[in-house]
């Protein structure tokens, strides 16, 4: 007769290798969340950075076509008081210069209530002084404008 073998069939990982395996995923996961969130924030500040569009527009107008230029609040652009603009933008305000002002909500607690500036420059890279002297592009973000937005979280067209 034949001796049959009696094996273990009994097959699979120890403890070691799951721990292991567990390891990995929690350091992968550990360095692409970070940055998943980041480019999430950024997104929706470049959807907020929209709202600039039609202030902008009118801004450019004033300052090119050579009539008075509107003081600040009376733009036309500007959104009403404790009425919120969008998703992710609570309030709009215009200054005498052209500044635009916008004011984040809905984004993330680390940068909601928080400023994003929008400045007019003419030929100089100045703000134009009055009416007539063209808009030659526009600083967007920039602390010298007093936007308190982290830098990381603006989108690179719009940094300064």
């Amino acid at each position: 007769m034949r001796h049959m073998r009696k094996t273990n069939s009994q097959a699979g990982f120890t403890l070691v290798e799951l721990m292991i395996v567990v390891m990995i995923i929690g350091i992968l996961a550990a360095i692409v969340l970070p940055n998943f969130r980041q480019s999430a924030m950024r997104a929706k500040v470049s959807e907020a950075i929209l709202a600039f569009g039609p202030c902008r527009a009118m801004i450019t107008e004033g300052f090119s076509s050579g009539g008075t230029v509107p003081a600040g609040g009376e733009w036309g652009c500007e959104s009403v008081p404790s009425v919120p603009v969008s998703q992710y933008v609570e309030s709009i305000d215009t200054n005498g210069a052209g500044k635009i002002t916008v004011v984040l909500r809905g984004i993330d607690l680390r940068i909601n209530t928080h400023v994003i500036t929008m400045t007019p420059l003419d030929n100089t890279g100045n703000p134009p002084v009055d009416s007539g002297s063209g808009v030659a592009r526009w600083r967007c973000g920039s602390t010298i404008d007093l936007t308190d937005v982290p830098e990381k979280y603006l989108p690179a067209s719009c940094r300064g």
